[in-house]
């Protein structure tokens, strides 16, 4: 599928691949009594992780607390994962550095281990 500016995208995956990372999608519920991703969702611009984290959405407090859970999640360093889009949305993206074919692989895995 290609969306309206040309770029393609696979249909039905949270994520993208761009140049040396992943572009993924995540709606994020702040305030929570957990921290974790735990399922994928439908949102006007696709479909996106669903994460939970108990940071406020204050002074960015959400945001950094999103970045490092899905660093955990994934099992990669903190340092490549960063806010790209969605700074005061509930739908965010974030940038995941690395080899493209080694995240698609990675958050292939971690969205089959959601549906079970």
């Amino acid at each position: 599928m290609t969306n309206a500016g040309g770029v393609g995208r696979e249909a039905g995956k949270a994520w993208r691949h761009d140049t040396a990372c992943v572009i993924a999608r995540f709606r994020l519920t702040p305030k929570s009594s957990k921290e974790a991703v735990d399922g994928v969702v439908e949102t006007p611009d696709g479909p996106a992780f669903q994460a939970h984290v108990r940071a406020l959405p204050e002074d960015g407090e959400a945001n950094r607390a999103l970045e490092e859970l899905v660093a955990r999640w994934l099992g990669v360093a903190k340092q490549s994962v960063s806010l790209a889009k969605g700074g005061k949305s509930r739908i965010k993206s974030l940038r995941i550095s690395g080899d493209p074919g080694v995240l698609d692989q990675l958050l292939q895995d971690r969205t089959s281990k959601l549906r079970k």
